[in-house]
């Protein structure tokens, strides 16, 4: 099959540092790749993969030079598709909808895989706007706020990691581990009180972004002064077997409806289990008593700290080789694909049938 992978130029594919959804742009790319498919991606320069790249600016919009308006090279790598679109059979947006009207009307198959939070209020009217594009969601949850929209939903896709990309530890190194960004809703300043209340030390891996810079000035900075908090910064993948292995839980106190956390796949790959406050995805990628505890508050997850011990590490990496691989991931994709050229196959029928029934009929005296 001949596709088409269309990613954000905010990060290189696969981010250096932070990106999820650029990270799983990659696995899924070069699963495709492995599986045999012939693969175009359409991203940053700087972007590594074994499929054909596609170049759209020289380095990922983050690190490489400012631009003020980052719509703008969007706009550019639509053209540069729309140009080459014969070139594919599926074409895979994961630009939540800024590609829409382009797209529809062109006889094109595509797919769009929402990797954001969708309860914005102005989400609702543009989805509405086009209905008949299909969309895949990458948590049941996910979709919630959406629930009242006519939408098309292909499917529920869960984000899924290689299977060799992380180390099983089966033994921990006594801390807890918080790791991703810095912000009020991922609750670091929760994940400090957590562990003081449990008595634990905890390892914060994470990335502050401009946005959050006051909220880290203000809350958390001043928390770090105390005892058995250590705040090690940004890490990427190289970094972390050892940083998530290491820990006995990775904590996810979170105040958002988080759309799917590949943080948490990334723990259960290294046998480390998970306890995360009970919003957004969560209670369908853990599995309370079993990969993780599903909590609702600090005082629960302090009290689910001291069971963590009784959850076996070599579980928690089987169920994430069972649900969570790269693998998994692509061939999920890889049947709406299909479905969706039977669908279209049959469309392009039926309008031909309805041509031939239309077209004047010649009488012969």
């Amino acid at each position: 099959m001949r596709i088409a992978q269309v990613a954000p130029l905010a990060e290189a594919v696969p981010p250096r540092l932070y990106g999820g959804t650029e990270r799983v742009v990659s696995y899924l790319t070069e699963e495709l790749v492995a599986l045999g498919h012939e693969v175009t991606l359409f991203a940053s320069g700087d972007s590594r993969t074994r499929a054909r790249l596609e170049a759209v600016v020289p380095q990922a919009l983050r690190l490489g030079l400012k631009v003020r308006d980052e719509v703008a090279p969007h706009v550019v790598m639509l053209r540069r598709l729309l140009d080459r679109a014969a070139e594919f059979d599926v074409v895979h947006f994961h630009l939540d909808h800024l590609h829409l009207p382009a797209m529809l009307g062109r006889n094109i198959s595509f797919v769009t895989t929402l990797h954001g939070r969708l309860d914005l209020p102005e989400l609702g009217r543009v989805f509405a706007a086009f209905p008949e594009a299909p969309f895949v969601s990458i948590s049941d949850a996910q979709r919630l706020p959406l629930r009242d929209v006519a939408m098309t939903w292909a499917a529920t896709v869960h984000h899924g990691i290689p299977a060799d990309l992380l180390r099983f530890s089966p033994r921990h190194q006594g801390y807890l581990a918080f790791l991703g960004r810095i912000s009020p809703e991922k609750g670091p300043d929760a994940a400090i009180r957590i562990a003081r209340t449990a008595g634990l030390p905890l390892r914060i891996a994470a990335k502050v972004d401009r946005v959050d810079q006051a909220y880290f000035e203000a809350v958390v900075k001043p928390m770090l002064d105390g005892p058995g908090v250590e705040f090690i910064g940004e890490i990427g993948d190289a970094e972390k077997s050892d940083f998530l292995g290491g820990a006995v839980a990775l904590l996810m106190p979170i105040d958002w409806p988080e759309p799917f956390g590949l943080v948490m796949i990334e723990a259960m790959a290294c046998g480390t289990p998970v306890v995360a406050y009970a919003r957004g995805s969560v209670p369908e990628v853990v599995e309370d008593g079993v990969t993780g505890f599903v909590v609702r508050d600090e005082a629960g997850a302090a009290a689910a700290l001291h069971g963590i011990g009784a959850l076996d590490r070599a579980r928690v990496r089987r169920e994430f080789e069972t649900r969570f691989t790269a693998r998994r991931m692509a061939e999920d994709y890889l049947a709406i694909y299909r479905r969706l050229l039977r669908a279209n196959d049959a469309a392009a029928a039926e309008r031909a049938a309805a041509g031939a029934r239309a077209a004047p009929r010649l009488r012969l005296a």
